[in-house]
């Protein structure tokens, strides 16, 4: 893979995917793992901690739920007016 080695700007730092989804709470793994979409650990973990997963679990899978419902509904109909 070619690279702009000569370039002054930082490079982005990347973390490993799988430690991050391992340092997910149980709940919210087990929850991405039956989810219908895919999701990356960043955003069902930004959705978990804004919607009160440590105090809460119960609510926090409940928006996760209601996130992906309102995505899969979006995409269904942008699908529709496609055909």
């Amino acid at each position: 893979m070619a690279r702009n080695l000569n370039s002054s700007l930082r490079g982005r730092r990347r973390g490993n995917p799988m430690q991050t989804y391992d340092a997910l709470p149980p709940e919210l793994r087990q929850w991405l793992s039956t989810a219908a979409l895919p999701w990356s650990p960043a955003s069902a973990r930004g959705i978990w901690q804004k919607s009160g997963g440590r105090r809460d679990p119960a609510r926090a899978l409940r928006r996760l739920d209601e996130v992906e419902a309102a995505t899969l509904r979006k995409d269904q109909v942008a699908i529709r007016d496609t055909i």
